[in-house]
């Protein structure tokens, strides 16, 4: 591997500007590292040459004509393959749509990097319908880690953050319902920015089904990068503007979250807070303990009936139906009321009363109101963790919620992944992954950044990075 690979996406673009490089030197580099990774990891799983090159030397011709060009003029990506590209339509992993018609349209975020010149060569893999913390289906097989081929990479973006790890791709784009953009970035020690509800168009996200978009709660897409800098660049392109300078964060007040009754928290992830805490404090942040003013019962129960919801309508009926009555099967033999989610799912299937989702919309706001009024009352950002544990070994047995995880030897649900990341996808705000150190074994660990805006978070990412250390390629 040439470390051209592991260059941030802007010194890439310093040399494409200087002419160091060419556009199609640079594509053609980063497939040649897929083709020697791909048996390793599969994160990429369809791709579009033809188009790719055709896009690359125009972007050079253009350069030697002194022409304007974008600001990732010849930039190669790869796409999460819940979003759909032109020549490479969205599956989401769902037998059911791997033969849908290869002329769809960009989705819009797909048309904002296009406009600025990137070349969008390959598609990187999801689990079923973007619903695991895993990334394999029935289609493109399993994605491995590049720290841990036995570990996944995350999900729904784990071919994302896998294909970002090792090199395959500078910047990436994925979305984020259930921690789809922060699980993977943090077990692949990579960054992602879970932007606030609404900020960037879902036109073109596969689910819903191709055809049938609305605009549903909760979902959102935003940027992949290595490196808080190349974020900030990718997620200018897809807001469309420059947005905020950057400004120093002494004095600033942190709020550590890291504690919260019925949230699993292993020791690894628990360090890896303390050293981000630590090294926001010695850059001269206020960082304090803070009780939040959302209890996590009452934030879990709003959550669960909204993204239970969303599922209902955007999933086919069949996996729906399939899943719901799995759920209520496992309750019914249990009579677990530890299982929130799953009680969550049995009630709405049980009533068809969808007066509960109101319910839950309306004690959403409340709570929205609250947190609005904490970070007036002088909270700048919140730190907390993103995931219970690091990055976990394969396991595709079914049914998914029957599943467990191994924290310092003691098993936890495997919903649980979802109680960390609640707070910012519930109630519509940003958060940015970034890489907060290694476990004692090797494996990435990372923290969230939970604020009222996305461009302050830059300013503590980049701090954590500069202090920490930030990315560390894989011994892959």
């Amino acid at each position: 591997m040439s470390s051209l690979n592991y260059r941030t996406a802007r010194e890439m673009l310093a040399d494409l500007v200087a002419k160091r490089i060419s556009a199609r030197e640079l594509l053609e580099a980063h497939v040649a590292r897929n083709d020697t990774l791909t048996a390793k990891l599969n994160a990429v799983v369809a791709t579009d040459f033809t188009r790719a090159r055709r896009d690359a030397q125009a972007i050079d011709d253009a350069r030697a004509k002194s022409e304007p060009l974008g600001a990732l003029a010849g930039i190669p990506m790869t796409i999460k393959d819940g979003t759909d590209v032109e020549n490479m339509p969205a599956t989401s992993g769902n037998p059911a749509l791997a033969d849908r018609p290869k002329d769809c349209a960009d989705a819009d975020v797909v048309k904002s990097v296009r406009r600025e010149g990137a070349v969008v060569w390959g598609k990187t893999n999801v689990p079923l319908m973007l619903g695991d913390f895993q990334s394999y289906n029935d289609i493109y097989g399993t994605t491995n880690n590049p720290y841990d081929p036995t570990r996944v990479p995350g999900g729904s973006s784990g071919g994302a953050a896998a294909a970002l790890a090792s090199g395959i791709t500078p910047l990436e784009i994925g979305s984020d319902i259930g921690g789809s953009l922060r699980h993977p970035a943090n077990f692949c020690g990579v960054l992602a920015l879970k932007p606030s509800w609404g900020a960037v168009s879902l036109r073109g996200q596969v689910p819903p089904m191709p055809g049938k978009y609305v605009d549903l709660d909760l979902g959102v897409t935003g940027p992949m990068a290595r490196n808080a800098g190349d974020l900030r660049l990718l997620w200018n392109v897809l807001r469309g503007s420059a947005g905020s300078p950057s400004r120093d964060i002494k004095g600033a007040k942190v709020a550590v979250w890291d504690e919260e009754p019925g949230f699993p928290l292993g020791s690894d992830v628990r360090e890896a807070v303390k050293r981000a805490a630590d090294a926001l404090a010695n850059a001269g942040a206020v960082v304090e303990r803070a009780k939040l003013p959302i209890g996590g019962d009452e934030l879990m129960e709003t959550y669960y009936e909204l993204l239970i919801a969303v599922l209902g309508a955007t999933f086919p009926k069949e996996l729906y139906d399939s899943f719901a009555a799995q759920r209520t099967q496992d309750l019914e033999a249990t009579r677990d009321g530890t299982d929130s989610f799953g009680a969550a799912l049995y009630r709405l299937r049980a009533t068809a009363n969808y007066r509960d989702v109101l319910a839950a919309m309306t004690k959403r706001q409340a709570m929205k109101d609250r947190l609005a009024a904490f970070y007036a009352s002088g909270c700048d950002i919140i730190l907390s963790p993103i995931s219970p544990v690091p990055a976990f070994p394969h396991d595709h047995s079914q049914p998914q919620m029957a599943r467990t995880l191994d924290m310092d030897g003691t098993k936890i649900p495997y919903m649980t992944m979802l109680n960390w990341i609640a707070l910012a996808t519930a109630l519509h705000g940003p958060a940015l992954a970034v890489p907060a150190g290694r476990t004692k074994t090797g494996l990435p660990v990372g923290v969230q950044l939970i604020g009222p805006s996305e461009d302050r978070l830059f300013d503590y990412a980049h701090v954590l990075e500069e202090r920490l250390g930030g990315f560390n390629p894989p011994a892959i």
